[in-house]
């Protein structure tokens, strides 16, 4: 067995690797940016080695300080995890030709897998179908456009060297076909550094359906059944899951079957995926569902697979990497229950999917009986605006379909983070479409009805009175007492918002902690209404207070300047919204503590305006 590894990724992967090395008593090496110097990957390995800046061009995508962090360090062998080096078949030669332990298949299984046109023909001659299309070598537009005629509209333009959604293009109408054939060979050309094509035939109600492989050094492959992708927003998945919804037997064995000889062709070692496509329309069936490409890497959605086999994939992968024949025969791995598994990323769906990065001020997860958390950051981490923005993985395991999708429904309603935003709320709303629970499911399915799954929501009147009353203490910033009225008004901002909250008189005996609002795997600030959010001071003090935290982006105004009632003095940002402060009265800036760029905490004072005569 393999006594030292170092791990050349970061994040969620590289924590999952760690875990499973410990386990074997394997020691662990990390490695860093400048961005990940405090990241909980590198505090968890039992060494680790800085590789450059923040960049990935300049830090893990750089094989050579990769491969000298190993030796300096004595770490046997590389488990490059997923993402940046991981199908790299000249870094995979280059750790082979140091002398090191390359925890992955082989480069040569790597190059012929490597590109999407070569890999069909290879798969062809194996037996393995293939979705009709044209794979040559012809790259003349004119020529292209009358093979994709042939084939027959709608068709998909794809890059031989693409991946991630990268280098496609559907095309569905032939006077169409020559701006997307060219948008798509940018766009492969910068991406990849190589404009080729193929074209094939696209399926109006495809499915994306993989099957797990594992080959050792000693000729045996086996395959640990199937996972269905089919969840995906502009071509990356979203929600995975195992088995494939709607598998029967037959069907399942012709595929796993095919899978297999597809990982012979190639005399392939370790973890690795074939990806297929199915023609959903009448149900999955062997004669319509075609190889697409394979990943010859550990994937992301692999323990979806390791839940319903009660295999550590990561285990078989060094046991493999160190000689062994592969733990456990075809006949000795069965399926046990239903596993599905969401990417928590980063992202704000109601804007967009944008990024959103920053510290993690709170970070929780909700728990359920078959739960998993695979996370690589953790409460008070940073979000870096450098690297994929997943948060965690969260997967749940359950007897049937339902029970599994029930289960991870409610760890991510109990999810709460912040400041930082997060897809939480719309994979709640994905796992309660009726045609996932019905289990007919496309890859289309986001691009038709995603908009209304990713709409920013309201919490409920109950989670927000309950957050309001803790916002009221005995004489609280809403001025209300213990005995007030049954039925009291206050004024809140939500978000930034103002929202008018009914509060009886019960509960506003409980002192404020906090004004975090959580619900459903969304997050809310609830803060005191002030007037000085928008129209200058309340008390006529004319003194302006920052009605939440935020960041200054703009003042209008200088010290000792004359300013008019409701005249806009400066603007703070906060959770993603402008906020404009005014002035409260005609007078003149008597005090000026607001720069631009700086941030601020809730009840600032940022700029007090004097009546004239007092200035």
């Amino acid at each position: 067995m393999i006594k030292s590894l170092l791990i050349a990724n970061r994040g969620e992967i590289a924590c999952r690797i760690i875990r499973t090395a410990r386990s074997l008593g394997i020691r662990t090496v990390a490695v860093y940016s400048d961005a990940d110097a405090q990241a909980l990957h590198v505090r968890s390995a039992d060494a680790a080695v800085h590789i450059g800046l923040a960049p990935a061009r300049e830090s893990y995508l750089v094989g050579e300080k990769i491969i000298a962090a190993a030796r300096a360090t004595g770490a046997e062998a590389i488990h490059p995890g997923y993402g940046f080096l991981s199908e790299n078949a000249e870094f995979a030669q280059s750790v082979l030709d140091a002398g090191l332990v390359w925890v992955g298949p082989k480069p040569h299984s790597i190059t012929a897998m490597g590109l999407k046109d070569a890999a069909k023909k290879l798969m062809q001659a194996a037996g393995v179908p293939v979705t009709p299309g044209y794979l040559g070598e012809n790259q003349d537009p004119a020529f292209l456009a009358r093979q994709a005629g042939e084939i027959g509209y709608p068709v998909l333009i794809k890059a031989v060297a693409g991946g991630g959604g990268k280098g496609m293009r559907l095309v569905e109408h032939p006077e169409r076909f020559a701006d997307s054939l060219a948008s798509c060979q940018r766009e492969a050309s910068a991406s990849f550094g190589n404009a080729h094509v193929l074209i094939e035939k696209y399926i109006q109600r495809p499915r994306h359906i993989e099957v797990q492989v594992f080959g050792d050094s000693h000729g045996n492959i086996v395959h640990l059944f199937e996972r269905d992708c089919s969840l995906q927003r502009r071509h990356q998945k979203v929600i995975e899951e195992a088995p494939a919804p709607g598998m029967d037997e037959a069907t399942r064995a012709a595929l796993c079957a095919a899978a297999v000889r597809a990982a012979k062709a190639v005399d392939y070692e370790g973890a690795g995926t074939i990806e297929f496509i199915a023609d959903g329309s009448e149900g999955l069936r062997a004669d319509r569902i075609w190889f697409m490409e394979m990943n010859t890497r550990l994937q992301v959605e692999h323990p979806v697979t390791e839940e319903i086999t009660g295999v550590d994939l990561v285990e078989w992968q060094l046991r493999v990497a160190s000689g062994e024949p592969l733990p456990r025969r075809q006949d000795e791995l069965s399926i046990n229950g239903w596993a599905v598994e969401a990417r928590l990323y980063a992202e704000d769906p109601a804007r967009g999917f944008l990024p959103s990065t920053g510290t993690l001020e709170l970070l929780g997860f909700g728990s359920t009986p078959g739960g998993r958390i695979d996370t690589g950051v953790e409460q008070s981490a940073q979000v870096s605006p450098f690297y994929d923005p997943m948060i965690a993985k969260v997967i749940a395991h359950g007897g049937t379909r339902v029970e599994a999708i029930k289960r991870l429904s409610a760890m991510l309603e109990g999810t709460a983070v912040w400041p930082v935003r997060t897809n939480a709320s719309f994979l709640v709303e994905a796992l309660a479409h009726p045609d996932f629970i019905a289990g007919d499911v496309d890859t289309g399915l986001i691009g038709r009805d995603g908009e209304a799954m990713a709409q920013a929501r309201a919490p409920s009147p109950a989670a927000l009175t309950q957050a309001a009353r803790r916002l009221v203490a005995d004489f609280g910033p809403l001025g209300l007492r213990l005995n007030a009225p049954p039925q009291t008004n206050g004024l809140f901002l939500l978000d930034g918002e103002p929202v008018e909250v009914m509060l009886d008189g019960a509960g506003q005996e409980l002192a404020a902690s906090s004004t975090l609002l959580t619900e459903k795997g969304q997050a809310w600030q609830l803060t005191p209404w002030r007037k000085s959010a928008s129209h200058g001071a309340a008390d006529g003090s004319g003194a302006i207070l920052a009605p939440m935290p935020g960041r200054i982006i703009a003042v209008d105004i200088s010290q000792g300047q004359k300013v008019s009632r409701g005249q806009k003095l400066l603007t703070l940002e906060a959770m993603k919204m402008e906020h404009t402060l005014t002035a409260p009265f005609d007078g003149v800036v008597a005090e000026l503590n607001a720069i631009v760029g700086a941030q601020v905490q809730v009840d600032a004072l940022l700029v007090r305006i004097a009546e004239a005569g007092e200035a």
